[in-house]
């Protein structure tokens, strides 16, 4: 530092300039800091906007059309096919039976009647309760009630089903399915995974007043003739 600044430097006037200086220009500093404003990013406000209208779009969106090429619901019956009502007047029928000949529903009017539908004529649940029925036909008899047994099996193969268990029973054939259909036994089924239309095990019995007095739905073989000799006895 030269002597002449020293000599400035020890003024007192001089050191007072300065010193007011240098607080003038630190106060202006703070002004300025304290008074920016504070401003928001409208970015994100934007996005945030935006995804909201994206969500309230989305909500509104009407449920997709079902593809043209998709089956019509009445082209693939529920489980169980049409549901038959307890109470509700049974559905005539006049279809080929074994033997020759042909069963219709007026052929018992007066009289208790059961059917009971099975899948397929030979296999071992079919047969096992073709032969419960066959073994309780005096006992349905003392109860006032006539036995019928109804698949979509030919008159032959009813024949060789008959003939090889020694079965008792009236055994019906509906090839068309008219009958299962209107008996709520032909439906969707399911096995390992594929679905499938069939015949689903059912039984019906039908009152003396021609009206369904009990229906049994996905029936399991065992003991199942006894229970409805049972329901009959009480009808």
């Amino acid at each position: 530092m030269s002597k002449e600044s020293r000599k400035k430097s020890s003024n007192p006037g001089v050191r007072d300039g300065i010193a007011g200086n240098r607080a003038a220009m630190a106060a202006k500093k703070a002004v300025k800091k304290t008074a920016k404003p504070v401003t928001t990013k409208p970015a994100k406000a934007t996005k945030t906007t935006t995804a909201k209208t994206t969500v309230a779009k989305k909500a509104a969106k009407p449920a997709t059309k079902p593809s043209a090429k998709a089956k019509p619901a009445s082209t693939i019956p529920a489980a169980g096919g049409i549901v038959l009502a307890e109470g509700a007047k049974a559905p005539a029928f006049k279809l080929p039976r074994d033997g020759g000949g042909t069963v219709s529903l007026a052929d018992y009017a007066g009289q208790k009647l059961v059917l009971f539908f099975y899948p397929k004529a030979n296999t071992p649940g079919c047969t096992k309760e073709a032969i419960d029925f066959t073994r309780l036909t005096k006992e349905f008899a003392a109860a006032g009630t006539a036995v019928l047994g109804v698949s979509a099996d030919s008159v032959k193969a009813q024949d060789n089903f008959r003939d090889k268990h020694d079965l008792a029973v009236p055994l019906i054939s509906d090839e068309t399915h008219e009958m299962l259909e209107a008996y709520g036994a032909w439906g969707e089924k399911s096995l390992y995974g594929r679905k499938f239309l069939g015949i689903i095990r059912s039984t019906v019995l039908i009152g003396a007043d021609g009206r369904v007095a009990k229906v049994w739905r996905n029936v399991k073989v065992d003991g199942h003739a006894d229970a409805v000799l049972t329901a009959a006895r009480e009808l």
